[in-house]
Formats: C-alpha cells, sequence, structure tokens
C-alpha cells in the first residue's frame, strides 16, 4: 500500500484530527516500528505498526459514522476525564464504535453536539476559518437592556482577540429573558463571557444547531445518526 503521512493516519483510523496528531506526534507520544516517530514521517498502514501512548493503532479506512448526541448538562465533552466524570463518549457507547466530539460544549451546557470518526471533517469543523454559524438559546435571570442588547452584539475584545459581532435577538422576557445568539466562532465559553461583561447572569445555555443541522426533539442524552444530507452539508460548507 502506499505510505501515508502519519497525521492522516490516525485520521483514517478515527483516533484523531491531523492537528491533534501533529501535537502528539511532537510530543513524542507515538512510534512507528518501535522508534519514536518524527512530524512528518510516512508509513504503509499495511506493513508498519503504529502505537500511541503504548497501544497499537489498528488501520482503518472504511466507512465513517457520523452522529448528533442532544448533550445534557453536567457531561463533559471529552472522551476521556482525569476527574472520573461522565463524558459524552460514555453516552455513545451502545453504537458499538469509537467517535469523538467535535469542537466543545461546557459541562454547564447542553444541546446539540456532534461526534464522528471522520478526523479530517472534524478538523475542518474546529478550523478558525469554518463559516457555519453555532445558534443558541440562553435563558438569563433579567431581561436586558438595549445598552447590554448593544454590547452583546458588539465586537467585544476577548484574551486580547476582537471577536465578530454575534446575532443577538431576544426571544421573550418578563422576570428574565430568552435570547437567541448566533456564533460564527467560538472562543473559550464565549457567550458566557460576553454575558458576564454585559452584567448578565446566564441560567441555562443551549445549543440547538449548527448550520442546517437543527436539535429538534432528539430527547436529552439521546443521540442519532445524520442523514446523508446532514453529511454532504457538513463536507460542503464547512
Amino acid at each position: 500500500m502506499e505510505k501515508i503521512r502519519l497525521q492522516k493516519f490516525f485520521t483514517d483510523a478515527g483516533v484523531m484530527s491531523r492537528r491533534a496528531a501533529e501535537k502528539e506526534i511532537i510530543d513524542g507520544r507515538v512510534r512507528v516500528n518501535g522508534l519514536v516517530a518524527q512530524l512528518g514521517d510516512r508509513v504503509d498502514p499495511e506493513l508498519d505498526t503504529v502505537e500511541y501512548k503504548g497501544k497499537i493503532i489498528p488501520y482503518r479506512n472504511g466507512e465513517l459514522t457520523y452522529i448528533m448526541l442532544n448533550k445534557p448538562v453536567g457531561c463533559v465533552t471529552t472522551a476521556d476525564d482525569e476527574k472520573g466524570r461522565k463524558n459524552v463518549v460514555e453516552l455513545v457507547s451502545s453504537l458499538g464504535k469509537r467517535v469523538y466530539p467535535v469542537g466543545r460544549l461546557d459541562m454547564n451546557s447542553d444541546g446539540l453536539l456532534l461526534l464522528t470518526d471522520d478526523g479530517e471533517l472534524a478538523n475542518k469543523l474546529t478550523h478558525p476559518r469554518h463559516n457555519i454559524p453555532k445558534i443558541y438559546r440562553v435563558n438569563v435571570t433579567k431581561a436586558p437592556t438595549e445598552e447590554q442588547l448593544a454590547i452583546l452584539r458588539s465586537p467585544l475584545l476577548l484574551d486580547g482577540y476582537r471577536i465578530q459581532p454575534v446575532k443577538t435577538e431576544v426571544i421573550s422576557s418578563g422576570d428574565g429573558a430568552l435570547m437567541e445568539m448566533t456564533l460564527f466562532e467560538g472562543r473559550n465559553r464565549q457567550i458566557r463571557r460576553m454575558c458576564e461583561v454585559a452584567g448578565l447572569k446566564i441560567s441555562r445555555l443551549t445549543r440547538i444547531a449548527i448550520g442546517d443541522l437543527k436539535l429538534g426533539t432528539l430527547p436529552t442524552g439521546k443521540w442519532r445518526h445524520l442523514t446523508s444530507d446532514e453529511i454532504e452539508y457538513l463536507k460542503n460548507e464547512g
């Protein structure tokens, strides 16, 4: 078989994205035929033995899996958690295949999360240049003022980075309010930090859509396979 880059081996095997593989290779956690791998190495999947953290990685370049999960609050978006907390991979264990979350949804947030063993697509969707919007429903404890909404809609400075303006609409209000916020980028805990700057307290944060993919009526903690049209959409738009 023709040799492929070691990073591609990991994405084809459904282990991690190319960017993640590059970091693991640089950190010396990957061996090829018993020797510590170097960035830029190529392997023959049929002849070479690839080890990651002491475990041999079987090569698989067959049918890939794409699923949507309605992540519950209190579940962490990782494949493993050093603190022993419940993670999203455990929620899809009945799938019978190893898949990995695409991006993150913080522990105290719920809603739509994609998981796949397609490392190339995962890498594409998490790249800063991807253009698929993420849509959130945000419950806050007090109705926002016009000044607070103006702050949320402005290009705020977070960690020295000027974020893109976020489309923010009030869906309903009373003692509190329900807002819909649309992001085209995903800084760490971005919506929570934006609301902190605006002086708003979040009581619930739910991702309801990623572009044309809608959470719909999928029950909390449950998952489903993406349709062929949804997969095609992600590949074309990501």
